[in-house]
């Protein structure tokens, strides 16, 4: 694991690098994002063991090339408008990385926000 200057690096670099990058070095690098959402998630783990968020997938669909791998956990998005980039964490490692335009990332953002406002007091503290 390279050392938090050395994530920093990368980050400022926008080399990142799967597995070898935390969340602390994003935001020591770029700042806070505009874009913060976490949720329990599931990840479809791809058989060069990359993962994919399920909810980068369309319902009902698995990747391409998906077998049957498949990791869950507290799943942190972090948006990037600015910079065009979607990165998620999962134990604090950035595990997914997507390039998108800006206003993807809004629409994404306002579709959280939106399913936020469904969630109660139970979907916060229940975590099976």
């Amino acid at each position: 694991m390279p050392t938090l200057e050395e994530q920093q690096r990368l980050v400022q670099a926008e080399n990142l690098v799967l597995d070898q990058i935390t969340t602390e070095a994003v935001v020591s690098a770029w700042g806070s994002p505009p874009v913060y959402h976490s949720e329990f998630s599931y990840f479809f783990v791809m058989p060069d063991f990359s993962v994919i968020p399920q909810s980068r997938v369309a319902t009902g669909e698995a990747p391409k090339g998906w077998k049957a791998g498949v990791h869950a956990g507290e799943g942190v998005y972090l948006a990037y408008p600015d910079r065009g980039w979607l990165l998620v964490f999962l134990d604090e490692l950035l595990v997914y990385k997507e390039k998108l335009k800006a206003e993807e990332l809004y629409a994404l953002a306002k579709a959280w926000s939106y399913e936020d406002r469904f969630k109660t007091r139970l979907d916060e503290t229940f975590k099976p």
